[in-house]
């Protein structure tokens, strides 16, 4: 069996073999989870279709105040075929049942023990003392394509470069009518957001599969955290759930909506908005029975580029609320603040 040079095995080969979860993997147990859901609570839906017709104003408002209120919606309307939202799911499920010799081709860990953040493996570990999550990743930047590390994307299944290739495409597409949707609302000149996500904006996929876990109330699939991008979209798993927001101090469950994605504004745009978008805290569970997947899309601006309010977003009434700090330093933050959960666009708040 394939191991890590820190003597940490992969989630998928643990799960399989029926083990219960390394201590490495335990909440503390006051901090053990209670799998339950606000009530009476609905995650927005918003059809993107509707957005710029002549009759999409309310569609647009709902947008906003999804963003404002929620920080995430479920799009619908998006015009990607079902056909090939499944298709991206097929080929996530063909990789991560791959033999683990195959899969580990692409491992993350270089010389077997310099960590980075591309390829396949488990998230950075960086002490003793940090609780891990019960997942597996695959993790690759996707645009700008010159900048594509091809010995890091499988190549089988044979036709996952392609069909990640594709889902690039589709995705950006997507985020981009989002954030001109949003630019209108938030009355930003037009294009605010092409200047901001320019040819050097890039985008990373997360290919992640949570295994089936024997202790699910004592282990996070992934712990609390809010996104590092402007916007993330999801292709969530089709049957199983265990991703969760929180709304008003409480969790929600985000529902299995087959041939949706899931919209998360993240850090960035709560800092560009000053303020007025939030990026959610959210986390995942686990499942006793089922193995879940999903597909990530992270969208934000390339690493020299400084994140800050936008001036027309800031008054004598609304001061900016957040610090300059270029993506390169904020994406330090991040890591760091991943490792144990939390918002890391906190730290950046003015005093």
């Amino acid at each position: 069996m394939a191991e890590k040079e820190s003597g940490l095995k992969l989630v998928q080969e643990l799960a399989l073999n029926g083990q219960d979860p390394p201590c490495r993997y335990l909440l503390s147990k006051e901090n053990h989870l209670i799998n339950g859901s606000l009530p009476g609570c609905s995650i927005p839906v918003i059809d993107l279709s509707h957005l710029s017709k002549s009759d999409g104003e309310d569609e647009l408002a709902k947008l906003l105040s999804a963003a404002k209120s929620w920080g995430l919606f479920l799009a619908i309307g998006h015009e990607i075929p079902f056909s090939f939202l499944d298709e991206v799911l097929e080929v996530t499920k063909e990789f991560f049942a791959l033999p683990v010799v195959e899969r580990q081709r692409y491992t993350n860990i270089k010389d077997g023990k310099h960590f980075q953040y591309e390829g396949y493996g488990n998230d950075n570990v960086v002490s003793d003392e940090q609780t891990l999550d019960w997942n597996d990743r695959l993790y690759l930047l996707v645009h700008p394509e010159d900048k594509r590390d091809l010995s890091l994307w499988p190549e089988i299944p044979t036709k996952f470069r392609d069909i990640l290739h594709e889902f690039t495409i589709e995705s950006k597409r997507v985020g981009d009518y989002i954030l001109k949707s949003i630019e209108k609302q938030l009355e930003l000149k037009e294009d605010f957001f092409v200047d901001q996500l320019d040819e050097k904006a890039e985008i990373y996929a997360r290919f992640t599969n949570y295994p089936h876990c024997t202790q699910p109330d004592a282990v996070y699939g992934i712990k609390p955290h809010s996104d590092g991008s402007v916007m993330t979209i999801l292709l969530l798993d089709k049957n199983v759930g265990g991703l969760q927001v929180e709304k008003d101090n409480e969790w929600v469950d985000i529902p299995t909506v087959p041939n949706s994605l899931l919209i998360i504004l993240g850090d960035h745009m709560e800092m560009i908005s000053n303020g007025s978008i939030k990026s959610p805290l959210h986390r995942v569970l686990t499942n006793t029975e089922h193995d879940r997947i999903s597909v990530v899309m992270f969208y934000g601006p390339g690493p020299e580029k400084e994140l800050q309010p936008a001036d027309a977003l800031v008054s004598e009434e609304r001061p900016a609320l957040y610090k300059k700090v270029t993506v390169k330093d904020y994406a330090t933050a991040l890591f760091d603040t991943f490792t144990r959960g939390g918002r890391t666009v906190d730290g950046f708040k003015v005093e």
